[in-house]
Order: structure tokens, then sequence, then C-alpha cells
């Protein structure tokens, strides 16, 4: 490896650079990925599960949405190898054509009324794909922005991604907005369709964003003295499986945000009967506060650890989740909005501006993205399927929220002990990132 921290060559605009083409590449990406949620917890389980119970189509529309998840694991097997091996841009610029794709298509699908069963089952490829491009996504640019950040700042640059996802998140969400208003037999037919075909918009101007974005310095110097790893998954697990372990747990925290986004969503709407457009606005809302708050958590990490934030981040969610479901089951709005914004909007971000960096520090370049990858991946496909669990033990009553609750606090605490486990990382320079016995003292000297 070479004894250069490739973090502290002068690079020029570089950082913010790769910071924002991560950021509009990854709002763009998420945009696709979040419409596929709302059309699920809004429109899917009427017009691809029909001849079933309504709670039945619902659960069955939660699990495609889950069934993304299942890929994304495979999938950062290959990813990982791909942009270890090969570089992080090559599999940014493929994650963003087959998101952009497969999305497109769904809009063209048939639904179970013009085809029958052939059209679920198309449904559940079509987002297998999106999944398995997902599954690249975002280690592909937290590594990318890591490796590109000032050593003093690098939580601040990578938060930039999860800052982009918020926006693909808001922007599937306004787009939904004018959608969910049409009349319901106008929604159910072609209503749905349009922010899916809009995808072919977000691919071409993703594309162009991302075909000028440089390699890392810390990726190029490790070609330079042939240091890249051959195997890089087999170099990951021979000398970092504690730390994928820890990451799998730390992601467990994602359980926040696809029980917000999808099943409080459906539970306010089609169990609470709120209004489609004040639940929508209830995410736009949370995330344009995400966006400014996800960079401020960063930038505390950036000078008291990654860990503190993180714990603060994922204990604070364990607590929220219960008055914002009790606010909803109430149906009161103004609680719902309060509690909802503070719960997704302000405290998540602690966790979810930190992880990045948090999780990317803990791998050497030779192995950051299949780490990343892969942890974050297994991680996140136990939290995909979380609206499809919350769904199913869901009980009848106003108190029947309750045991979703549950499922999000334990997942919460969980992904907090991962956390409290490994080690403070934010004074280490890049060269010495993964390296075994290196701790926060030795890099804070360093860096003095």
């Amino acid at each position: 490896m070479s004894n250069v921290d490739a973090s502290q060559v002068p690079t020029h605009r570089a950082p913010v650079k790769a910071a924002l083409a991560s950021w509009i590449g990854s709002a763009l990406e998420y945009y696709d990925f979040f419409i596929y949620g709302t059309a699920a917890a809004l429109v899917f389980g009427k017009i691809f599960f029909p001849s079933i119970d309504p709670k039945l189509g619902t659960i069955a529309a939660f699990a495609t949405f889950g069934v993304g998840y299942v890929t994304r694991p495979i999938g950062a097997f290959l990813m990982g190898h791909v942009g270890d091996k090969f570089g992080r841009k090559k599999i940014l610029t493929f994650t963003l054509l087959l998101m952009g794709l497969s999305t497109f298509l769904i809009g063209l699908l048939p639904t179970y009324g013009q085809v029958g069963t052939a059209a679920p089952v198309l449904l559940v490829l079509l987002r297998l794909l999106q999944g398995l491009s997902a599954s690249g996504e975002q280690a592909g640019a937290n590594s990318m922005t890591l490796e590109h950040a000032p050593p003093h700042r690098r939580a601040f640059f990578t938060s930039f991604t999860l800052s982009g996802t918020q926006m693909g998140l808001i922007l599937a969400t306004l787009v939904f907005l004018p959608i969910s208003a049409l009349p319901e037999d106008q929604l159910l037919s072609w209503g749905w369709r349009v922010p899916f075909l809009l995808s072919a918009v977000v691919v071409a101007v993703g594309f162009w964003i991302r075909r000028s974005l440089p390699e890392t310095p810390a990726f190029e110097a490790e070609a330079r003295s042939n240091a890249v790893a051959r195997v890089p998954v087999a170099d990951l697990f021979r000398h970092h499986t504690p730390d994928v372990l820890r990451v799998i747990f730390a992601a467990l925290v994602s359980v926040v945000s696809t029980i917000v986004s999808i099943f409080i969503l459906s539970y306010g709407v089609n169990t609470m009967h709120m209004p489609k457009s004040q639940m929508l606005l209830l995410l736009v809302c949370a995330n344009i506060v995400a966006l400014a708050a996800i960079p401020a958590w960063a930038a505390l990490s950036d000078r008291i650890g990654r860990r503190p934030v993180f714990i603060f981040g994922a204990l604070g969610c364990a607590v929220l989740i219960w008055p914002t479901l009790w606010a909803i089951s109430r149906a009161d709005v103004t609680l719902v909005f309060i509690f909802g914004i503070l719960l997704s909007g302000v405290v998540y971000s602690a966790a979810n501006g930190v992880w990045p960096s948090l999780y990317g520090e803990m791998f050497s370049t030779r192995v950051r993205l299949s780490g990343m990858a892969i942890g974050t991946q297994v991680g996140f496909a136990l939290g995909g399927f979380a609206p499809t669990i919350s769904a199913a033990i869901q009980q009848p009553g106003p108190d029947g929220w309750m045991p979703v609750a549950v499922l999000c606090t334990a997942s919460c605490l969980v992904a907090a002990i991962s956390a409290f486990s490994a080690r403070e990382t934010c004074k280490i320079p890049m060269d010495q990132l993964g390296t075994r016995g290196v701790g926060a003292a030795r890099g804070a000297s360093a860096l003095a």
C-alpha cells in the first residue's frame, strides 16, 4: 500500500465536485427507488393484487417493495468486486443506467386486470433489478466522496450522498402529490405511471453529471502501487469480518426510514383515513429538514467523533417512534407533523448523516466499496421487509400500532450497540484506515 495519504494530496476542487456529483446522482437514482415505495403504499395493492383481501393486498404490495432488498446483498458482492477492482466511477455509471431502465419499464407494465398473474410477476422481476442497482449506488458514491474529502471533513463531505437520497425522496413525493389528487379511476389507470416514465429524464441528467466525475486519489494510488486486491471480497472477509458484521447490525437503523416512508404512509391513509396529500406533505417537510440536518450532524461528528452522533440518532429514533405512531393513531395532524419531522427529519438524520463515514472508515481502500456494499445491503435487506412485517403484525384497534413500535425500537437498539462496539476513526488518516491496531489516539497524534 502506498505510504502517501491520498486524501491529503491537493486536489483543488475535486472534493466539492465529487460531493456535488454524488449528491445529484444519488438524488436522481433514489427518486426512482422511492417512487416505487410510494406507489406500493398507495396504488400497487389495488392494481396488481386486486383479487385478495385488501389487508393481504397491502401486505403483498409491501412484499414487492421488500423483495428489491433480496438482490441487494447478492448485488453487493458483484458491485463491490467491480468497484474495488476497477474503480468507483464505473460502478456509479452502471447503477444509474440499470435503475433508470428498470424504473421506466415498471411504468409500462400491464396491470392484473389486463394480463392476470403475469403482471405481479413482471413487477417483482423489475423490482429485483432496482435492488441490484441500489446495492452498489450508495457504497460507490460514499467511497467516492470519502476518498476525495479533506482529512478533517470526511464526514461532512460524505454526508452529501445521504442528503442526495433525501432529495430523491422529496422529488418522488412531490411528483406523487398532484398524481394522488387525481380521481381514483384515473390514478389507478394511468396516473401512477407518470412518475415511473419520468425516469427517462432522470437517467439522461444523471449520466451527463457522472460521466465527467474523476476517479478518487486513494484508488488511483492503490492502482499505481499495484496494491489493488485481486479478489477484494476474499480479502475483505480475511481481514474485516468483524467490521462487516458491525455494519450489518448498525444498518438496521434503516428500519426507521422504511417504516416512516412506507408503513406510516399506508397506516395514515388506508387505516386512519388521513388525506393522502397531508401524509405526503409530511414526508416532504421531514426530508426538507433532513437536507439541512444531515450535513450539520456530519460536521459535528468531524469534531466529536462518529460513534456518539450515530448512537444518539439510533437511540432517539427508538424513543420517538412511539409518539409518532400514537399521533397517527389519533389522526392528530398537528402532532403527526411535530413528531414525524422530529423523528425523520432531525433525529434520524444524526444516524443517517454519519453512517457513510462511520462504515467507510472501518475499511481500507482495497476493500472499502465491498465492505460498505455487503455490510449495508445485508442490513438494509432486513430493514427492507420492515413495512411487510409491520403490516402483518399490526393489530386491530387504536393501539394496534404498538407491535410496529416495538420492532422499530428493537432494531434501533441493536444498531446503537453495534456502533458502540466500533473503533472511533474520525482522526485517523486515510492511508491508515482499516489497519489493525490503529486507534483514535494514534490518528489524533498523526494529525496534530
